[in-house]
């Protein structure tokens, strides 16, 4: 198992959830899980009800969500954040507000952008990590619109690979 643990900028909690570790390739770490994934933040928690596989980039400042049919918004949802950190078998990152989104039928946007902005004064984001946040999220959705791996196909077979993953652990 995975534990993966963003948080948002000066230490605060963000989501936790638990996924499997599914295997690797050249875009990085995939894990994932079978519909009945449980995620919390403060103040919020969800369960999901599609397969689940989440791409953890080597050295690259977002995590990839891909999601399995019958998903109600998006098939693909990638949250910008710091370059991810493995603690043994904990990822974390901190969310730095920007999403990119792709719509099931297949539009691109940007989510979040008043947040990020917003934040940057609240938050007191160093010019750096504005800087890497407005870059990562430019290039992820330029990827993601033009089709490139692992958006196009790549995503899709970690995804089913999830979709085979033991059940989770009753609580």
């Amino acid at each position: 198992m995975v534990e993966v643990r963003f948080g948002k900028w000066g230490d605060q909690p963000h989501w936790e959830m638990d996924l499997r570790y599914l295997g690797e390739d050249e875009h990085g770490d995939w894990i994932g899980a079978r519909p009945g994934l449980h995620m919390s933040r403060p103040g919020l928690s969800a369960t999901t009800t599609v397969e689940t596989a989440m791409l953890i980039p080597r050295g690259r400042p977002f995590i990839a969500s891909f999601n399995g049919p019958g998903h109600d918004g998006c098939d693909i949802y990638v949250d910008i954040t710091t370059i991810p950190v493995w603690e043994g078998s904990t990822v974390r990152a901190v969310d730095l507000d920007l999403d990119v989104i792709r719509r099931l039928d297949g539009s691109v946007e940007v989510d979040d952008e008043d947040e990020f902005a917003a934040h940057q004064v609240s938050y007191g984001y160093p010019q750096e990590v504005v800087d890497l946040a407005q870059r990562s999220c430019d290039d992820v959705a330029a990827a993601v619109t033009a089709g490139a791996e692992p958006w196009a196909s790549v995503g899709r077979r970690w995804l089913r690979a999830a979709a085979s993953t033991p059940p989770p652990a009753a609580s």
